[in-house]
């Protein structure tokens, strides 16, 4: 009865999740529905900003609020460029508002009888709306900013906006608040003859993450707007804790003449250069014909490098078009003049800017009138001609430059090549060290079929290399893992004294067993693209041991083995690494015990030793077939085992004896078997 409670209970439960579920389901299925044609909206007014500042500033963080600044600087810059006034204060107070101030001619801010509005609200509150749209005259010419967003874009990601701006003898000003303007236009006549902008806000914490801007933002930024313009004074006043106002000024009468006379100091090797030009053309056959103005000044130094471009006041973080320009105009004079007074080296490479850029200090400073920027943010520019024009430009001075300061040249010229052999043995060091150190990860993932052993005691490490899969498996089973790795040779390697080394380095085993040794090759070739150069400290074994069948096919094998070690890496086998591991060529069984025979000579005394008992007499096999007992006992245990220690002359003989009977001196060859050949009629296989 209880049971059918608990049944009867559970059923009911069950039916309620149910329920419920499929209510949830129905809910959101209704949800997910709802698309249709009042789903689409449109941002308006402020939080066209205010909702997304990151596509006006580039982001909703701290840069971003420090560009809303910028934004607001760069007009009072087009201003002083434009002529009128010659200097702009920046202010920074402690509650994160700022003030901006020039004395340019005040911005238009009452009744546009064109647009039928009050200009206030054309340039605070629309965006795409402002007067330096028409490039082709004057006014705004070669102007920071073109698109009409900066300041409204500032306004509407504001907490408050105050505007003060004196012009034609009235003061005027607006007040905002989080991007609504509060109580119109308040216009009041006044006396002084000062014009000019004040424009004081406070940036949103609504709008951005973080508003708290560093002061090194403001010195940085009005330091390079110094640079750019000349005779413009920027004053940069920042509020201290206790409320006074430190102040700084930035000023370059010559603009970047002066500013890389400063970054070179007293380190330059040959003089400032400083050469302008104006150019007029198009970046494309339908597009209107535009002016360019190019200034750019450098010198060459082997201290100091900095390379800065800007446009129309703006610095171009990502230079685009201005650093393709220099990158190809030095590149190709500088390499002209080295093939044309024979500098490089026989087979050396062309340079590359990076030797160029590690001594050059330059600075380039373009206007245009059509600009087109990668986005607002404007860190870089794509404009198709300015590229053309500076690229002639540079590369017709530079060749004027090189002719007429020949001193000058071969300074340029050695400083160079300095900074490019330094950097292409760099990068041979570079490499040398990251393959070394690569080489320590997961070898035995790396190198196919590496059995590696577990001790990292490189002074007990035996490195074992076998003759084929199937030895692989026999001493696998007879190896102490604690200290014995193997190997196996996929087949016959490359003769190393006749292969190239283009053939050698793409040989895998070759590679692989190079990898595994850790010490490198003792190589200097362009054909080793992976391995790393010689250094014993880098090995990792105690002993190398050749392990192949005790046969011809084995013989052959080791010999292939220790050619290519005595070839790439002499010093392992002078310094006493490299072993041979003796295979018994006979296995004789007694009664009591098993013996093995490595010569002839032993076998016979065995024999003789054993007497009259019977015993069984076996050639042995080859690795592959022999038990893990037997194997362990005359191969791998170093209580009973017989290693051979290869010596320099005995490489040197076994290899001359290989290159003899294998390699390409035929004639050679044919009297070595007419003189010696009726020797080995018994081990030759003439059946």
């Amino acid at each position: 009865m209880t049971f059918l409670v608990v049944l009867s209970y559970n059923k009911e439960k069950t039916t309620a999740e149910n329920n419920r579920n499929k209510i949830d389901k129905d809910e959101i299925m209704a949800k997910k529905e709802i698309y249709n044609n009042e789903s689409i909206t449109m941002l308006k007014g402020p939080d066209k900003v205010r909702k997304r500042p990151g596509v006006i500033f580039g982001s909703d963080g701290v840069d971003g609020c420090a560009h809303s600044v910028f934004e607001i600087v760069s007009n009072s810059i087009d201003e002083a460029r434009s002529g009128f006034g010659d200097k702009i204060i920046v202010t920074q107070y402690n509650d994160h508002s700022i003030t901006v101030e020039d004395f340019g001619r005040g911005c238009p801010v009452d009744f546009n009888s064109k647009e039928n509005r009050y200009n206030w609200e054309l340039v605070f509150c629309e965006l795409y709306a402002g007067g330096k749209y028409n490039a082709d005259g004057d006014n705004y010419a070669y102007s920071l900013g073109l698109n009409g967003l900066g300041l409204c874009a500032t306004q509407f990601s504001s907490a408050y906006m105050d505007v003060e701006i004196y012009r034609d003898g009235f003061c005027y000003e607006l007040h905002f608040e989080k991007g609504i303007n509060i109580g119109g236009l308040k216009k009041t006549p006044v006396k002084t003859k000062k014009t000019g902008t004040k424009i004081h806000w406070l940036p949103d914490l609504e709008v951005f993450t973080e508003i708290s801007i560093p002061s090194e933002y403001f010195r940085d930024v009005l330091k390079r707007q110094a640079v750019v313009n000349p005779n413009l004074l920027f004053l940069y006043r920042h509020q201290q804790e206790d409320g006074s106002m430190e102040e700084l000024r930035f000023l370059y009468e010559n603009g970047i003449a002066d500013y890389v006379q400063e970054l070179a100091g007293e380190t330059a090797l040959t003089s400032i250069q400083t050469w302008d030009c104006q150019r007029e053309g198009r970046d494309r056959e339908d597009k209107p014909d535009y002016k360019v103005k190019l200034s750019v000044s450098f010198t060459f130094s082997n201290r100091v490098q900095r390379i800065e471009y800007y446009h129309n006041s703006s610095f171009l973080e990502h230079g685009g078009s201005p650093e393709r320009a220099v990158k190809q105009a030095f590149v190709s004079q500088i390499d002209s003049y080295l093939k044309q007074n024979g500098k490089y080296l026989k087979n050396e490479s062309k340079l590359t800017f990076a030797d160029v850029e590690d001594c050059l200090i330059l600075v380039s400073s373009s206007f245009s009138t059509q600009t087109s920027y990668e986005n607002q943010t404007k860190k870089a520019i794509t404009n198709k001609f300015i590229y053309e024009a500076m690229t002639e430009f540079l590369k017709h001075q530079l060749e004027i430059y090189f002719i007429e300061n020949p001193d000058e040249a071969v300074k340029i010229a050695e400083q160079v090549l300095i900074n490019k052999r330094s950097r292409e043995n760099a990068e041979k060091t570079r490499l040398n060290i990251k393959k070394n150190l690569a080489g320590n990860i997961d070898l035995v993932n790396r190198v196919e079929k590496f059995v590696d052993c577990r001790s990292k005691d490189v002074s007990r490490r035996e490195l074992y290399i076998v003759e084929g899969d199937s030895a692989l498996g026999s001493v696998k089973m007879a190896r102490d893992a604690e200290f014995q790795a193997v190997i196996p040779v996929r087949g016959k390697i490359l003769n190393c004294l006749k292969a190239d080394y283009n053939r050698i380095f793409k040989n895998e085993i070759i590679t692989d067993i190079i990898k595994l040794l850790g010490c490198g090759v003792e190589v200097k070739t362009k054909a080793n693209k992976e391995l790393s150069m010689f250094h014993l400290d880098g090995l990792r074994w105690n002993k190398i041991v050749i392990c192949t069948d005790a046969d011809v096919d084995g013989f052959q094998i080791r010999t292939l083995i220790l050619t290519m070690l005595y070839r790439l890496t002499p010093t392992l086998i002078e310094n006493g690494y490299v072993y041979i591991a003796e295979s018994p060529l006979f296995e004789i069984t007694t009664k009591k015990r098993t013996y093995f025979a490595y010569t002839e000579k032993e076998k016979v005394e065995i024999l003789q030793k054993i007497g009259k008992e019977p015993a069984t007499l076996q050639r042995s096999k080859g690795l592959g077939e022999n038990e893990a007992d037997m194997m362990a006992l005359t191969t791998m245990n170093p209580e009973t085992r017989r290693l051979i220690r290869v010596t320099p002359a005995g490489v040197e003989e076994t290899a001359a004896m290989f290159d003899l009977l294998l390699g390409d001196d035929l004639q050679g060859r044919k009297q070595f078997i007419a003189e010696y050949g009726h020797a080995y009629l018994e081990l030759a296989d003439i059946s």
